[in-house]
């Protein structure tokens, strides 16, 4: 399926789910910017009526009604919540793990602004919309750099880019040329790796580095990716060896299993787990630890716990003022 196919439906389910009631055709084909750009009547009709039958075939279910009880009003649809939502689904502690570096890899929510365009069209329209019913259908990603959006997209397109780079924290920044070839995460760190254009040579970043915004430099598919690429090989040979020190934290059971898989267990009661593990920064950890709320107390090193009790305090400080 074509990326704009792909970007279609997804722009038709948000616009469906997120309506408390029906929409008429004339308002998805306002709400939709590909029916919008679709010409003719006769072109729009016949790309929603596929694009209805696919939504089926995935198991997507289409609900078609009026609005008015009383009164022949004009056809609309939705999707019912309640029936698209997955039912619970068991997973065994290796596949949650698993799910746990996926979700912190994307809880920077790419599809977050899709959706929040479309509700905003929405209720431009007359719809009534429900925000929350898109929790189901927008994912919660997360590298916290600045750059990891911008140069995953530049991986992903074979695209090369440009950035201000610094070294250290005692060296200007520089600009940089890259052809990205992939974007890794190592040790706790985040690292984009492919050819440097101005030293052509093999090089990797860390993008806590990249100062400021990643720019395009070219067109998607002009960068060439080493046919017999091994990214955590290559990874594991330029990366810096990290300094790592001991943390213990406190998990409560039946959670936070990334992190135990990654520790020593050192005790163990009918609610809490002791967890012993090594890191590099306490930041980055500290931010870890926090997305997992009340299920896991940091203990040692106190850089940690103070890292941890800073971010909560910001936390609550955000919300104290949006409330």
């Amino acid at each position: 399926m074509s990326n704009q196919r792909t970007e279609r439906l997804l722009n038709l389910v948000i616009c469906l789910l997120a309506a408390r009631r029906f929409v008429t055709k004339d308002k998805i084909r306002v709400v939709v910017p590909q029916y919008a750009e679709s010409g003719s009547d006769d072109a729009f009709e016949r790309m929603f009526e596929r694009d209805k039958d696919d939504l089926r075939e995935m198991g997507i279910p289409l609900e078609t009604g009026s609005n008015d009880v009383l009164f022949d009003d004009e056809i609309g649809y939705r999707i019912p919540r309640d029936a698209y939502a997955l039912p619970e689904v068991v997973f065994d502690s290796e596949e949650l793990a698993v799910l746990g570096l996926a979700a912190r890899a994307w809880q920077q929510a790419t599809l977050a602004d899709a959706a929040t365009r479309a509700v905003l069209k929405l209720e431009a329209a007359g719809v009534d919309v429900d925000p929350s019913a898109l929790a189901v259908v927008e994912p919660r990603v997360g590298a916290d750099e600045p750059a990891f959006g911008g140069l995953y997209e530049a991986a992903r397109d074979r695209r090369p880019v440009t950035f201000q780079y610094q070294s250290s924290s005692s060296t200007p920044s520089a600009q940089r040329h890259l052809e990205p070839w992939g974007v890794v995460s190592w040790h706790g760190r985040w690292y984009v790796l492919g050819h440097d254009a101005d030293r052509d040579a093999t090089r990797l970043f860390r993008l806590s580095r990249i100062v400021g915004p990643v720019e395009f430099a070219g067109a998607p598919g002009t960068v060439d990716v080493p046919p017999d690429l091994d990214l955590r090989s290559q990874v594991q040979m330029l990366a810096p060896t990290p300094t790592s020190s001991l943390a213990r934290i406190r998990v409560r059971h039946d959670s936070a299993l990334p992190l135990r898989r990654r520790g020593s267990v050192i005790s163990d009661d009918d609610e809490w787990t002791d967890v012993e593990l090594g890191f590099g920064d306490p930041e980055q950890l500290a931010a870890e630890l926090c997305g997992y709320g009340p299920d896991v107390v940091a203990l040692t090193p106190p850089e940690l716990r103070d890292a941890v009790v800073r971010r909560l305090k910001l936390v609550l400080a955000n919300t104290s003022g949006a409330a």
